[in-house]
């Protein structure tokens, strides 16, 4: 049999000892053996820390983004083999896509956020500037930048590819190494991505690393600058959650857990209704899908007291129809939990489920195609009905394909039904009634990471109660664990420190990579459109005006445009306005005014203005007034796999009175050479 490696202090690790046997889940066959013998931990952290730490924080958070995209691809190319490894684990043909695709997807996924909303730079800005006194000489700015430790990461077995990838992915993008830890009995798949992540060559050195088998010490040598992200059990989050090191050194610790996530269905969802047929549809499907594996499927079923006969019976009728068996059949619709020891487990936890609850459906003969129930951790969908009343079903989860049925007779009563489960990663509400959907989301969101809400006109794009994607919060309160995974930008800058960073304009331009207001200007013969992206410079500005705007300007701004609000063309009506005190211009045309005052025409860097942002008419302009515009570019973000950037540009309109009118940022596309 072959020992899987780890791939520590970048080098493959062979274990010292002959390890503990990996069977296929399927067949029951021994397949590999497992060992993190040997692996010298605190060595593994300190490779981490001192050569992949600085190699990653030496790129930008798009140059990152780019070789994260680079990577989610090059792993499509290379998913056969993952996918055969994922089919002895008892994974069917659409589990292994949610685990393997997703994988990939999160990659992509994170990518794309990261050139989208994060600057090409190594540092984030969070926030506004703060005025901290009141000449703007003294401002204040928050900043994060990337810990300097290393992200331990550590997985369940049922999501061998997805899970770690959903870690690995705000890792990287923030500058952070990580070290991936992966439960035992599926660290064969696991240990390949690994490999395939690897061999690509596009990962900086020391900035990925795998354990296979047992931490050992691994949390006695943490610091305050390593985090420690865990999804499995409560009980084990509860335990690496009070180590001596994360206590003492004050280590950031994530952790996904149990989670009794629930689905309600509203009153209105009678049968024969598609909401009806939605939640049956979902049920069944977040039962079957990796054999209920799934630390997002539906344990409990809260239904109307009137509906439970009629749901009880539908979702039976449809769990009849799931083929089980062999992955490798394609009629398979569910396979193999991932071990024996494992169905002893939903075993043991279903048998205390049934103490106040009666069977739907599952206690006959297991029928298996392909598969023998003695060799491969098989067992049948179990649904249960319990009364509402009943504890077990709010304290016990069965880690398989198991559900429990439950009646509720108002909002409150289902409400409170769902917050007994003490915290859920995600919750799914199935009706059509907006009312009913609004009091219970508001009642039930203290309790969940993640709500869905489907019916009708979302269920033809829904991705599913079970599916967490990588642009919204994966985690949840309480028992859940009581952290967040992935959310976007959220997840990256949990890898990150959050700084107040307090000093003149001039210091925190410098520091940020952000021209700010008060911080020095450039005026030059050259008009900064006239500059490319490499020639211009935070701080080039142009100073345009004056213009008058005259009564005749307004008139005819409101003629072309069809804007003929009274403010501006009745003056009995404009004066009595306590705003204005008589007619003013269109905001619209003071902005328009400024453009023209400030752009050079002739074809040259600028491609074009593709915006504007935070735009505010601070004064009224009167006709009569003088406007002078002052345009400072404000932030340049060359874009890696382009031949042009992004500017932004600060845009003051004052008036003859030096007030400003208007304040804005123009963005536009210009030409890097």
């Amino acid at each position: 049999m072959s020992l899987l490696r780890s791939y520590v202090s970048g080098g493959w690790h062979t274990p010292t000892a002959e390890g503990a046997p990996l069977h296929d889940a399927v067949t029951g066959e021994e397949i590999a053996r497992i060992s993190s013998a040997g692996i010298d931990m605190g060595a593994a952290l300190a490779y981490g820390r001192s050569v992949g730490g600085p190699a990653l924080r030496e790129l930008t958070f798009h140059q990152r983004a780019q070789l994260l995209k680079a990577l989610g691809l090059y792993l499509k190319e290379h998913k056969a083999e993952l996918y055969a490894l994922s089919a002895r684990s008892g994974a069917t043909r659409s589990d292994s896509w949610i685990d393997i695709d997703g994988g990939f997807g999160v990659l992509l996924g994170y990518a794309s956020k990261a050139k989208r909303e994060l600057p090409n730079d190594k540092v984030y800005v969070d926030g506004a500037v703060e005025p901290l006194g009141r000449g703007g000489t003294f401002v204040g700015q928050h900043i994060c930048t990337p810990l300097r430790g290393v992200a331990v990461q550590i997985n369940a077995f049922n999501f061998p590819m997805w899970g770690p990838l959903e870690k690995f992915a705000p890792a990287f993008i923030a500058g952070v190494p990580s070290l991936i830890k992966p439960a035992s009995q599926t660290a064969y798949v696991t240990e390949k991505l690994v490999e395939l992540m690897l061999a690509s060559g596009l990962l900086p050195e020391g900035s990925l690393q795998l354990v296979c088998g047992s931490a050992g010490d691994l949390l006695d040598h943490l610091t305050p600058q390593d985090l420690v992200g865990f999804t499995g059990s409560a009980s084990t989050a509860q335990h690496l959650r009070t180590h001596q090191a994360v206590i003492r050194s004050s280590v950031r610790f994530n952790a996904e857990a149990d989670s009794l996530n629930c689905s309600i269905l509203g009153p209105d969802a009678v049968a024969g209704t598609p909401e009806f047929d939605l939640f049956v549809g979902q049920l069944v499907t977040e039962m079957t899908t990796k054999a209920g594996q799934k630390c997002t499927a539906i344990r409990r079923a809260l239904v109307p007291a009137s509906l439970m006969d009629a749901v009880a019976e539908a979702t039976a009728a449809k769990l009849a129809e799931v083929v089980i068996g062999n992955p490798a059949d394609k009629s398979v619709k569910m396979g193999a939990l991932a071990g024996l020891e494992q169905r002893e487990e939903v075993r043991r936890s279903l048998k205390a489920l049934q103490e106040n609850a009666s069977v739907v459906y599952g206690d006959g003969a297991l029928s298996l195609v392909d598969a023998d129930a003695e060799r491969g951790a098989f067992m049948s969908p179990m649904l249960l009905r319990a009364a509402a009343d009943a504890v077990q079903p709010h304290e016990v989860e069965a880690f398989g394909p198991v559900s429990t049925l439950m009646p509720y007779d108002s909002v409150e009563d289902a409400v409170e039904l769902a917050a007994r489960g003490a915290g859920s990663l995600v919750g799914s509400i199935v009706s059509a009634d907006t009312d009913f959907v609004r009091d219970v989301v508001i009642g039930v969101a203290p309790w969940h990471g993640r709500l869905l809400v489907l019916d009708r006109d979302d269920a033809g794009e829904s991705t599913g109660h079970g599916s967490p994607l990588p642009m919204l919060v994966h985690g949840g309160p309480g028992r859940a664990g009581g952290g967040e995974e992935m959310g976007g930008m959220r997840g990256v800058l949990h890898h990150m420190q959050r700084t107040a960073v307090q000093g003149s304009p001039k210091t925190l331009a410098a520091v940020t990579n952000r021209w700010v207001t008060g911080a020095p200007r450039t005026e030059d013969a050259v008009h900064p459109f006239r500059k490319t992206l490499a020639e211009l410079r935070l701080g080039d500005t142009v100073v345009a005006g004056p213009r008058e705007v005259t009564l005749e300007d307004i008139e005819h701004f409101a003629s072309f445009t069809g804007d003929t609000f009274y403010a501006h063309m009745d003056s009995e009506a404009a004066a009595a306005n306590p705003f204005f005190g008589g007619r003013v211009a269109h905001g619209y045309l003071v902005v328009s005014f400024a453009a023209g005052l400030f752009v050079s025409p002739e074809p040259g860097p600028v491609l074009a203005n593709y915006g504007l942002e935070n735009l505010r008419f601070v004064t009224p302009t009167f006709p009569g007034d003088l406007l002078t515009v002052t345009l400072t570019a404000k932030q340049i973000t060359p874009r890696e796999d382009q031949e042009y950037g992004e500017v932004r540009w600060d845009a003051d309109v004052t008036n003859q009175k030096g007030e400003s009118v208007a304040r804005y940022d123009v963005l536009t596309l210009v030409a890097k050479h």
